[in-house]
C-alpha cells in the first residue's frame, strides 16, 4: 500500500511538471513575455516560499550549509550552473518552440550523464548505452526535421536552447554531489533557486520589465510557481521515500507525456506523426537508461 501511493504521488507530480511548462508557453504565446524575466521572477518567488520553509522544517541544516567553506561555494556555483543555467534554457526553448518538445529535448540529459560517466571513468559506453545514444539521435533528428533532411521544422533557437537545457540537466544533476546528502534537499534547492533567482534579476534588469495586469497571466505564473516547483517537488521527495529513488526517476520521466498532452488539449497545438515518431524514440532512450540503473540498484541490494 505505501508503495502504491508513492507511485501515484510521483505520477502526479511528474503531471505537475508537465503543466507548469505548458502554463509557461501560454503566457509565451498570449503576454509577449521575455523568458529571461519569467525566469528570474519564477526561481526568487520559488526559491523565496523554499527557504521560508526549510527555515521552519530545517532550520540547522539551513544554517550549517554557510559555516561550511567548500560546501557554500559549491552551492553558489551549483544556483548558476545549476538551477539558472537549467531553468532559463528550458524557457527559453519552450519560448521558441514549445512545452512538448522543450521537456523531450530536455530529458537528453540522461544520455549526456551517461556519456560524461564514461568519459570521466574511461570504458566505452556498453551496447545498451549505444544503443541509446543511437536511438536520441534519431529522435531529435525526427523532432527537428520531421524525417526530411533538407528541411527544418522547428527553429534553429529552439532546437538550440532543447539541446543546451539537456546540457543544464545534465549539469543540474551532477554538480550539487554530497551537499544535497549532507544538508538536505530542500536546503539546496531553497538557497539555489534564491541566489540564481537574484543573480538572473540583477543580470537581466528586471525592475525594467514591463509589467503585466492580465490575471490569466498572472494566475499561469502561481500555477508554474506551485505547480512546477513547491508542490511537485515536495510530492517527489515523498515518492522517493514511499517507492525508491530508481523507480520514482522512471515514473517521472512521463512529464514529457504530460507537458504534450497538455500543449494538445489545452493549447491546441498540432502533433505530427514525426513528432511523435521522434518522441517514442526518445522515450525508449529514457527507458533503456533507467532500465540499466534499476538492474544496478537491484544487483547491489542483494549483495547488501
Amino acid at each position: 500500500m505505501k508503495r502504491n501511493i508513492g507511485v501515484i504521488i510521483t505520477l502526479v507530480a511528474a503531471v505537475f511538471w508537465g503543466f507548469s511548462g505548458t502554463c509557461a508557453q501560454y503566457i509565451f504565446d498570449n503576454f509577449d513575455a521575455d523568458p529571461t524575466y519569467l525566469t528570474a521572477v519564477r526561481l526568487l518567488a520559488a526559491g523565496l516560499i523554499l527557504v521560508i520553509i526549510g527555515l521552519f522544517t530545517d532550520r540547522k541544516n539551513m544554517i550549517s550549509i554557510w559555516t561550511d567553506r567548500t560546501s557554500a561555494l559549491r552551492l553558489i556555483i551549483f544556483s548558476v550552473t545549476g538551477f539558472l543555467f537549467c531553468q532559463l534554457t528550458y524557457m527559453k526553448a519552450i519560448s521558441y518552440s514549445n512545452s512538448g518538445t522543450a521537456t523531450i529535448l530536455q530529458y537528453l540529459g540522461p544520455v549526456l550523464i551517461m556519456i560524461v560517466s564514461c568519459f570521466l571513468a574511461r570504458k566505452l559506453p556498453k551496447r545498451k548505452e549505444v544503443c541509446a545514444i543511437i536511438m536520441a539521435l534519431i529522435g531529435v533528428f525526427f523532432i527537428a526535421t520531421h524525417g526530411r533532411i533538407d528541411t527544418m521544422v522547428i527553429t534553429p533557437l529552439g532546437l538550440s536552447w532543447g539541446l543546451w537545457s539537456a546540457v543544464a540537466l545534465m549539469l543540474y544533476t551532477m554538480l550539487p554531489g554530497k551537499i544535497i546528502d549532507k544538508y538536505g534537499s530542500i536546503t539546496v534547492t531553497g538557497y539555489g533557486m534564491l541566489m540564481g533567482g537574484i543573480i538572473l534579476c540583477i543580470g537581466c534588469g528586471i525592475w525594467n520589465a514591463p509589467m503585466v495586469y492580465d490575471i490569466r497571466c498572472i494566475i499561469a505564473f502561481i500555477a508554474i510557481v506551485l505547480f512546477g516547483t513547491i508542490l511537485p517537488f515536495t510530492m517527489y521527495l515523498v515518492g522517493v521515500n514511499r517507492c525508491g529513488a530508481v523507480k520514482a526517476s522512471m515514473l517521472a520521466s512521463i512529464e514529457p507525456v504530460a507537458a504534450t498532452v497538455f500543449m494538445v488539449v489545452w493549447l491546441r497545438v498540432p502533433l505530427q506523426i514525426m513528432d511523435i515518431v521522434g518522441f517514442m524514440c526518445i522515450f525508449v532512450t529514457i527507458f533503456l537508461l533507467t532500465k540499466k540503473e534499476s538492474q544496478v540498484s537491484e544487483e547491489g541490494s542483494l549483495q547488501t
